[in-house]
């Protein structure tokens, strides 16, 4: 911020002339010059984010009925922050860097002749997405409600969850040119201090040119910057976030973004959702093995297919490699390039499907499943089965949606070290990835917990989930 930028002048004229200079070539700038008790003042505001007709009916109305005459500005001043009936902020502003900051949040400030010092009108009223049911985190039970673009609301979301006096909501400004606004929310009773400590010191620390989502800080949260495993883990639904609240865990909210990062983050945790506790516990197991048999299958099913028909035929059923073997023998490529191509092929259907108008989207997949799937098929490009196994792995990555990233990335490497090195490369993959996952120290947890070492826990709500008495008990006798 220049030096001029800093304090502001008693003089009505220069401190109007400061703001018309920065805004006064935007469409949506507003200023108006009016009289108060005999003190020449002036509104300004932006339209698109503050409400004219509110500033009449709360503010200058008020203003109008109580008829009181004023010495200079500095009593008009006090008057209006501390006995008078409009919704002013509290205290004062005396930078014009705070002044900028107010008119970006929406609030309307009035200058006064005489006095250095501004006040805030609280008159915001921002277009803004209603709340609406949260459309990437598919649940049948519990609550329907998603976060929004609007920090103040979605923390007014977890408050309205969170209904004791233990919920903290720590606002900061990143360091970022648009001066976006963050929020740190935290249960001061099952929050680790230390933790709580570090998060806010890194989060304080981070330089940024723009911050448009909660994922921007993810990089700057991880300790092992090779290490392809999340250090956090994201939620639209305030309903999530309240419950990793109440296991001590971090929220952390950005103006402007519907997503809520949670840190520290656990392997265990990218398979369980809200309906894991709505329904039985043996239904609730089977429904979380599944989704660890489908990240196995994801990651390593394809390279599985590979290592066993180019370098380990002696792993599969004479009946079953004959048939593969038939149907290798039509096609002009090897295994592994065959792989990667129907896997490559999927990937980019997948994402010209996210990325179209939703008017075609559908068009993309039909085309791209079909049309494309059928023909090449037909004209002996790829085989059935290679095509089958790289379709199963693709379903079986959209069963755990958060892990996506990193299970197609641990795809195509397992798949090119099974196709180079067989049973070697293969054996390697799978110590990488479990690598990976040991070494991970999110903020000094394990990040395999409760899974490993297995014990208690891990059958307790790991592996599978107990039911809610054994639940209850345990957190009774968490700290």
């Amino acid at each position: 911020m220049p030096e001029k930028c800093k304090e502001s002048s008693r003089s009505l004229a220069e401190n109007a002339q400061f703001l018309r200079s920065l805004f006064g070539m935007s469409a949506d700038y507003y200023e108006k010059e009016l009289v108060i008790g005999g003190i020449r003042c002036r509104i300004v505001m932006f339209t698109g984010l503050s409400s004219p007709e509110k500033l009449t009916v709360m503010a200058l109305s008020l203003l109008e009925q109580e008829r009181r005459r004023f010495a200079d500005g500095a009593a008009l001043v006090r008057y209006l922050l501390t006995s008078s009936r409009i919704p002013a902020e509290s205290e004062p502003l005396a930078k014009r860097a705070e002044w900028i900051e107010r008119l970006a949040n929406g609030l309307a400030l009035l200058l006064v002749e005489g006095s250095p010092c501004a006040v805030a009108l609280s008159t915001q009223e921002m277009p803004q997405r209603s709340v609406s049911e949260p459309d990437g985190e598919g649940n049948m039970h519990g609550p329907q409600e998603a976060f929004t673009e609007q920090l103040r609301a979605n923390i007014s979301l977890l408050r309205r969850q969170f209904r004791t006096a233990a919920l903290v909501a720590e606002v900061h400004t990143a360091h970022t040119h648009a001066r976006t606004e963050y929020c740190l929310c935290y249960d001061r009773e099952r929050a680790a201090a230390d933790t709580v400590e570090a998060v806010r010191r890194r989060l304080a620390g981070i330089r940024l040119p723009v911050l448009l989502d909660s994922t921007y800080f993810a990089s700057f949260l991880k300790q092992d910057k090779l290490n392809l495993f999340p250090a956090a883990a994201y939620t639209v639904r305030p309903a999530t976030a309240c419950a990793r609240l109440c296991e001590g865990k971090i929220v952390i909210l950005v103006a402007g973004s519907p997503s809520a990062m949670i840190v520290p983050s656990f392997f265990s945790e990218h398979f369980e959702c809200l309906d894991d506790y709505s329904s039985g516990a043996v239904f609730a197991g089977l429904i979380r093995l599944l989704k660890y048999l489908a990240f196995a299958l994801a990651v390593f099913g394809p390279a599985l297919y590979v290592m066993a028909l180019s370098f380990a035929p002696e792993i599969v059923p004479a009946d079953l490699l004959a048939g593969l073997a038939r149907a290798e023998a039509e096609t002009p490529l090897p295994p592994m390039l065959e792989m990667l191509s129907v896997s490559l092929l999927l990937e980019i259907v997948r994402e010209a499907g996210l990325r179209a108008p939703k008017s075609i989207s559908h068009t993309v997949s039909i085309v791209g499943a079909l049309i494309i799937g059928e023909t090449a098929v037909s004209a002996g490009i790829v085989s059935i089965p290679v095509l089958t196994m790289a379709a199963a792995a693709t379903i079986a990555t959209l069963a755990v949606p958060s892990l996506y990233e990193q299970s197609i990335l641990f795809r195509f490497a397992a798949i090119l070290l099974a196709g180079i090195w067989g049973v070697l490369g293969f054996a390697c993959c799978v110590l990488l990835v479990t690598a990976m996952a040991c070494g991970s120290d999110p903020f000094g947890y394990d990040y395999l917990y409760p899974l490993m070492p297995p014990g208690r826990a891990a059958w307790r709500d790991g592996f599978v989930r107990s039911i809610w008495s054994r639940l209850a008990r345990a957190d009774r006798r968490a700290p």
